[in-house]
């Protein structure tokens, strides 16, 4: 019993040490990645097809 009264009161000294991010970091970082995403999926389907229609005039 002692050891899981230990653990919490180390994972409690623990998370007081974390640094938070802001709302406002928290929100660039995820339109970043949404943008990032959305660009990314653009670019393969543009390159997907035109390879597709490489090979059509190819055969």
């Amino acid at each position: 019993m002692k050891k899981i009264i230990r653990y919490f009161k180390e994972s409690v000294a623990e998370m007081k040490k974390v640094v938070w991010p802001t709302k406002q970091y928290v929100g660039k970082s995820t339109l970043i990645v949404i943008v990032s995403s959305f660009a990314f999926a653009v670019f393969l389907g543009l390159a997907d097809f035109l390879l597709l229609k490489g090979l059509e005039l190819l055969f």
